[in-house]
């Protein structure tokens, strides 16, 4: 995972970044798509506070210093078959959560109503998923997207044409997760209450951008309380 945008002091990760030795163009390359994609959220959230009908700020000004990671991961097709599940039936702990294009079938998504879609993103464009993060700060009114990536037939099929023309084999997600600043109070907003449940929000109250991970990643058995209660911020 690779940080974009600066974090203050005080969060504590201060984690050195990684570049494969095999490739040197690596750093120029992730700042610069991983900018892009932030620059995307940050409009994607702008527009959806003037939807809502609050300050345009309202998300954005919690995202500076967030703990943003650009997060690619490649699959091998060749080495896998029908039915390999690449990442589990999931929602993401992110505030929003963006992708490019992968060049090959997989993901899926469930609506509000579990409704499962094939993901389909047009040449040129970017998918956004909403995060917990984005959940308790809107009171539920928004909710954290549940998806999953696996090798479809379709995958296998698109692979193997790629095999007959001599492309790559490798699945590519170019995935970055955005986060609110650790220190931000994620309960629900008062001004979008005419949007939510009052009993509903309950939940949600009470829970910092950190408290909310921290949350996310004990119920996954992924962090003890040790770390939990000796850590000031982390990054998943």
């Amino acid at each position: 995972m690779w940080k974009i945008g600066e974090r203050p002091v005080e969060a504590g990760d201060n984690f050195p970044q990684v570049i494969p030795k095999d490739f040197p163009e690596w750093e120029n390359k992730m700042n610069n798509w991983g900018g892009k994609l932030l620059d995307a959220v940050e409009q994607v959230a702008e527009m959806t506070a003037i939807g809502m009908g609050i300050d345009k700020k309202t998300f954005t000004q919690h995202m500076e210093g967030g703990s943003h990671l650009l997060a690619p991961t490649g699959s091998d097709l060749v080495k896998n078959d029908v039915g390999a599940i690449f990442a589990g039936f999931h929602y993401d702990i992110a505030f929003l959560t963006i992708h490019g294009k992968s060049r090959y079938p997989g993901l899926y998504v469930w609506t509000r109503n579990n409704l499962k879609l094939q993901v389909k993103v047009p040449e040129g464009c970017l998918l956004l998923q909403s995060g917990k993060t984005f959940e308790h700060i809107t009171g539920g009114y928004i909710h954290a997207g549940f998806h999953e990536v696996v090798y479809t037939e379709q995958t296998k099929a698109a692979m193997e044409k790629a095999q007959a023309e001599d492309r790559s084999t490798w699945r590519v997600s170019s995935t970055m997760f955005t986060h609110f600043r650790y220190n931000v109070n994620c309960s629900p907003l008062a001004q979008l209450s005419h949007l939510y449940a009052a009993e509903d929000a309950k939940k949600y109250e009470g829970m910092t951008s950190f408290d909310i991970l921290m949350t996310e990643l004990d119920a996954t058995n992924m962090v003890t309380h040790e770390a939990s209660e000796a850590t000031t911020a982390t990054e998943f």
